[in-house]
């Protein structure tokens, strides 16, 4: 158990029976009365959002996960195998579970999975990743003003919001948090 004062980003909870990320959380104390915790999370069963509040001071049960540094092997029809840095095994996460990241990794790429009672249910991508522009339409002069942007294809088939700028064969650096541009790396 855990006091809700002492809940941090990227803990997990379990709350009702289902496991839950801890995404964001905000102490607050109001004007009047006692102090308040507000937590957004993720169930990893159900891939949910939800929002909870506990009075500060409050048990709640937390979860130890064990994360393991692997490496995105290959794609399998429904799934994708990683390799476990340390024992060399085969992990398998199901697509469906990693849909959002799925279109901006590429082979090689080290990631961290979340483990629970030796199954997988998470994946920790790294916050930034450098990916080459394959497409890229020209840019039009003139209209800045506004911050215009575009759309280009990536080398993993991915397409993402880029300024004008950008041009084929740069490298850009992608927030994968957000899944947005941060800047051209060359």
């Amino acid at each position: 158990m855990i006091n809700s004062n002492h809940i941090k980003r990227g803990m997990a909870l379990k709350i009702d029976q289902d496991i839950f990320l801890v995404q964001s959380f905000q102490h607050h104390k109001p004007g009047k009365g006692a102090a308040i915790v507000r937590i957004k999370l993720k169930s990893l069963s159900k891939g949910t959002t939800l929002e909870k509040t506990y009075r500060s001071g409050e048990s709640i049960e937390d979860i130890e996960l064990d994360k393991r540094t692997a490496v995105y092997s290959y794609e399998d029809t429904d799934s994708i195998v990683f390799m476990d840095n340390n024992t060399y095994d085969q992990i398998s996460v199901p697509k469906e579970d990693i849909s959002d990241i799925l279109p901006f990794m590429k082979e090689g790429m080290e990631l961290t999975i979340l483990l629970y009672e030796e199954k997988p249910v998470s994946i920790l991508p790294p916050n930034f990743i450098e990916l080459e522009v394959t497409y890229a339409e020209e840019g039009l002069k003139g209209d800045t003003a506004t911050n215009p942007t575009k759309e280009v294809t990536l080398e993993t088939g991915a397409h993402i919001q880029v300024p004008l700028f950008v041009k084929n064969g740069d490298i850009i650096k992608i927030d994968l948090r957000d899944f947005s541009y941060v800047e051209r790396v060359n």
